[in-house]
């Protein structure tokens, strides 16, 4: 009988380990969308600026 508990126990504790590491990966995953976010705004003008300045040229050919 003392199997089972202990197989129950170690069976929850590894559970335990999946649930704190999937919280992490969430977290970690929350801020590289905030950092992507940061990124992306500060490219936008400089986008814009290349877009417009490759707009303009005459066509080659």
């Amino acid at each position: 009988m003392i199997w089972i508990y202990a197989a129950v126990g170690l069976g929850v504790a590894g559970l335990a380990v999946l649930g704190v590491l999937t919280a992490r990966v969430l977290v970690a995953a929350r801020g590289l969308g905030r950092e992507l976010d940061r990124a992306r705004k500060r490219i936008e003008p400089a986008q814009a600026r290349l877009r417009a300045e490759i707009g303009n040229r005459p066509s080659e050919g």
